[in-house]
């Protein structure tokens, strides 16, 4: 028997598993694709080497405190080789009709930089900092209130609830309407994709927490993403565990009690496994699909009545020749063609993305050894793919192969628009819709982000470390917050949910 079972080797599942693997813990990671890594996996097409999932991130920097926390914990986990590279600073440009504007870390620089382009708006600016920090603080009790047991997180609610409940059911859009310039709006809202959700829709406490935790700079891992699975699954290794790939769990086991093991489909066989705990890192609507329908039955309707949140697609094209100089960079660029940041693509290939990001990893990774490559992102509604979701089986219809020709084309456009230097350098493009990821990580819809990003899925009791059904607890971002880091954060949650001890590495960010 295994100490414990983790569904789903991402970057939540590894993180729970290396953790428990630091604690002497045996662990069994089933992948049902055949690269470990989820979104953080990279893949390659001839010269060109793309990662899926990682642009860039916080909290891997040199800086003590929070600045540093992601890092230390990351060396901790792994082999002690995982490095990375700082970005640009600015780190993210924002690009509206008639306005570029970078925005810079310290945070302290981006609002110097804020007053000295809107001196007409000192207080606006002023008044958004000093919410972004309160809103931060509330977004911690949050974290506590998901990972808590019952009787800890009660108290916790009454002594902290109402702050945490007053931003989370504020919307970020409620937030930019005291702020009278609509540029000085669109650059507050412009980032809300790091997220997920809109600003209409988006909790103001989300966007404080994402776009602050790149205050002490931005990030990429050298060597690619892929170096993340590449470093922690030793740890797992070391302990007696094990990561097994092309194993896709059917059915997590109940003794009646309690969750006992999984039952999973691997080489065409059906296997089982048991352990003492096991841990989902497959996102809560994935992990519901695989319960019997008597074992937690209230809470599987409750999840099933979350919605998952918004699709995107992601265009990766490769150049040949010097990117650098024709224009590329290691800072991100968020491009709206209006300043109305808070539109979604509903035609897509029909007319132009309202705002796309445009990333230069190869840039980002002094590692790199492949020709450049850039990504193109735009937040997209799922229902114009509606007809092809579900199981794919054999090749696509030739509609849906029009359609995704029809959005490569518009995004290649769009994009060469913005970067016309360089047409000349490229060679390569490929486009993945919302159908590829509910492909390759098993994402509802093709959601970027697993569950809608709102104050439902804040505070709802649904999306906590512990479910309902004894022995099984829950990995990765649906239980904290979206992208790598709050991914990773989750899986670490789980795994000191069953290794107490683990909470002082939590506190400290390792040693």
């Amino acid at each position: 028997m295994w100490d414990a079972i983790v569904i789903g080797s991402g970057i939540g599942g590894l993180a729970a598993s290396a953790a428990l693997a630091r604690r002497g813990r045996r662990v069994l990671v089933l992948e049902q694709h055949a690269v470990a890594g989820g979104l953080t996996q990279t893949f390659r097409r001839g010269d060109w080497t793309f990662a899926t999932g990682v642009h860039y991130i916080g909290g891997v920097g040199p800086q003590p405190g929070p600045g540093g926390q992601f890092g230390r914990l990351l060396q901790w986990l792994g082999d002690g080789s995982l490095q990375f590279s700082a970005c640009a600073n600015p780190y993210d440009i924002i690009h509206l009709p008639g306005l570029e504007f970078g925005i810079a870390h310290p945070e302290s620089a981006f609002r110097d930089a804020l007053l000295a382009r809107f001196p007409q708006q000192r207080d606006a600016i002023v008044g958004w900092f000093e919410s972004c920090a309160a809103a931060r603080r509330a977004a911690f009790t949050l974290f506590a209130l998901h990972s808590a047991p019952a009787l800890l997180a009660w108290g916790l609610r009454q002594w902290r609830g109402g702050e945490a409940d007053r931003w989370t059911h504020r919307t970020l859009a409620e937030e930019l309407a005291g702020i009278t310039d609509p540029q000085l709006r669109a650059v507050l809202g412009a980032r809300w994709a790091d997220h997920g959700a809109p600003p209409a829709q988006a909790p103001f406490v989300e966007h404080a927490l994402v776009t602050g935790s790149y205050d002490a700079g931005a990030y990429y891992p050298v060597g690619g993403p892929a170096r993340f699975a590449q470093t922690l699954v030793p740890t797992i290794e070391a302990a007696g565990g094990e990561v097994r790939l092309g194993c896709d769990a059917q059915r997590i086991l109940s003794d009646g009690s309690r969750a006992c093991g999984v039952e999973y489909l691997c080489g065409g066989q059906l296997r089982r496994e048991a352990a003492g705990t096991v841990i989902s890192a497959i996102g809560v609507a994935n992990t519901v699909a695989c319960l019997g329908p008597g074992d937690a039955a209230a809470w599987q309707r409750t999840v099933r009545g979350l919605a998952p949140g918004l699709a995107y697609v992601a265009l990766y094209l490769g150049f040949d020749g010097d990117v650098a100089a024709a224009g590329a960079g290691t800072a991100n660029h968020w491009i709206y063609e209006s300043e109305d940041i808070g539109a979604v693509w509903q035609r897509a290939g029909d007319e132009e993305a309202p705002g796309i990001f445009v990333s230069f990893p190869s840039l980002k990774d002094p590692a790199s050894h492949g020709k450049p490559t850039a990504e193109v992102v735009a937040m997209v509604d799922a229902a114009a793919f509606a007809p092809w979701f579900g199981p794919a089986a054999g090749p696509r219809p030739p509609e849906y192969r029009a359609l995704k020709d029809r959005i490569a084309q518009r995004l290649l456009g769009q994009f060469l628009r913005h970067f016309p230097g360089l047409r000349p350098l490229l060679r390569f493009h490929e486009l993945a819709t919302p159908l590829t990821q509910q492909r390759y990580v098993r994402s509802p819809r093709g959601a970027m982000y697993g569950i809608e990003m709102s104050a439902q899925r804040l505070t709802s009791p649904a999306l906590h470390v512990r479910s309902p059904l004894p022995g099984l607890l829950l990995a990765g971002q649906d239980v904290t917050s979206p992208g790598v880091q709050g991914a990773f954060m989750g899986g670490l949650m789980a795994a000191a949910a069953m290794e107490p001890a683990l909470w002082r590495r939590l506190g400290g960010g390792g040693a």
